[in-house]
C-alpha cells in the first residue's frame, strides 16, 4: 500500500494520576528519524516509545510531543539543607567567641534563613505499568498518523497511475513515429550525399549505402522503447506492493528518465522530440510526487 510520509496523529489518556496528551507528526525524510519530547522524568521510556513509533512508520522524519498534567494537586515534601544550617550555626558560634555575644540562635532564627527549607513535589519512580500506558497512548496516536498517511498515499498513487497512463499514451505514439524518424534520417543523409556527389565528388555507392545503414541504425530507439515498456510494468507492480516502495520508485523513475534522454539524443525528428519533452515533463512530475512516498 502506498503511504505518504506526511501526516499527523493525536491521542490522550488518563493514567497514573496524569492526563497525558500525545501529538505525532511526520514529514519527508530520506531515512526514518524519530525525535521525542517529553517530561524529563520519563526519558527512561524513550527506547520503548521509539520502538512503538517504528511499528507505524518505516520512513520519514517523525516528531513526538508528550505533555502531562496532574489530575489533582501533587503531593509535596519539605527537605532541610542541613549543610547550610550547620554553616550558619558555626558562623554564629564564631561571632559569639570573637565579640562576646550571649544570645543563642533559636529554631525560628534558623527557619528564616533563605533556602534552608525546600519544598518539592513528590514524584513516583517510573515503572513498567506507566511505560505500557504511555506506549499504548502513543500507539493510538501512531494509528491515526498511519491512517492519514495511507489516505494521502492513495491520492499520490492515483496521481502516479494517471501520469503512468499518459506516459504509455506518449510511448505508443513514439513507437508509431520511430520507423518514420529512422527513414527520414536515412533519407536526409542520402540527399546530402547526393548533393555532394553532384558537385563532382566521387564515392563507392555500396560503401555509402553501408554507412547510411549504420547511421540510421544508431538512430533506432526500439531497445529504449522496449525497456521503457518494461519499466512501466514494474511501476504498476510497485504501486500495489504492501511494503514501502518510495526508494524503489525513485530509482525506477531515474531509469525511465535515462531511457527517455537516450531516445531524445538519438532522434532529431521534430515531432518525435516534442513527444520526448512531454514524456520528460510527466516523469519530472512523478519524481516530485514520489519524494513524498514512504
Amino acid at each position: 500500500m502506498i503511504c505518504s510520509m506526511t501526516g499527523f496523529g493525536q491521542a490522550n489518556r488518563s493514567f497514573a494520576g496524569y492526563n497525558v496528551f500525545i501529538d505525532i507528526k511526520s514529514v519527508n525524510h530520506r531515512y526514518c528519524e524519530v525525535s521525542i519530547r517529553m517530561p524529563k522524568e520519563w526519558t527512561v521510556f524513550e527506547d520503548a516509545l521509539k520502538k512503538t513509533v517504528l511499528q507505524a512508520v518505516k520512513r520519514g522524519r517523525v516528531d513526538v510531543f508528550i505533555t502531562a498534567e496532574r489530575e489533582a494537586a501533587s503531593p509535596k515534601g519539605v527537605t532541610v539543607n542541613m549543610e547550610l544550617a550547620d554553616a550558619y550555626l558555626e558562623a554564629a558560634q564564631q561571632l559569639k567567641q570573637r565579640y562576646g555575644f550571649q544570645e543563642e540562635l533559636g529554631l525560628l532564627d534558623l527557619l528564616r534563613i533563605p533556602d534552608l527549607l525546600q519544598v518539592k513535589e513528590l514524584r513516583e519512580e517510573p515503572d513498567e505499568a506507566l511505560e505500557r500506558e504511555l506506549c499504548a497512548c502513543l500507539r493510538e496516536a501512531g494509528d491515526r498518523l498511519a491512517t492519514m498517511r495511507q489516505r494521502e498515499g492513495a491520492f499520490l498513487a492515483q496521481d502516479l497511475r494517471d501520469r503512468l497512463q499518459e506516459l504509455r499514451r506518449i510511448h505508443t505514439e513514439l513507437e508509431q513515429l520511430a520507423p518514420m524518424a529512422v527513414q527520414e534520417y536515412a533519407a536526409r543523409m542520402t540527399s546530402r550525399i547526393q548533393a555532394l556527389m553532384a558537385d563532382g565528388l566521387s564515392a563507392d555507392e555500396q560503401r555509402l549505402a553501408t554507412e547510411i545503414a549504420i547511421f540510421a541504425d544508431r538512430a533506432n530507439v526500439d531497445e529504449e522503447l522496449t525497456r521503457l515498456r518494461s519499466h512501466f510494468g514494474q511501476c504498476d507492480t510497485l504501486l500495489t506492493d504492501p511494503e514501502p516502495v518510495g526508494r524503489k520508485l525513485d530509482f525506477l523513475i531515474q531509469e525511465m528518465n535515462r531511457e527517455v534522454n537516450t531516445i531524445g539524443s538519438k532522434s532529431s525528428h521534430a515531432e518525435f522530440a516534442a513527444k520526448v519533452i512531454a514524456m520528460k515533463a510527466e516523469l519530472e512530475k512523478m519524481r516530485e510526487q514520489i519524494q513524498n512516498i514512504e
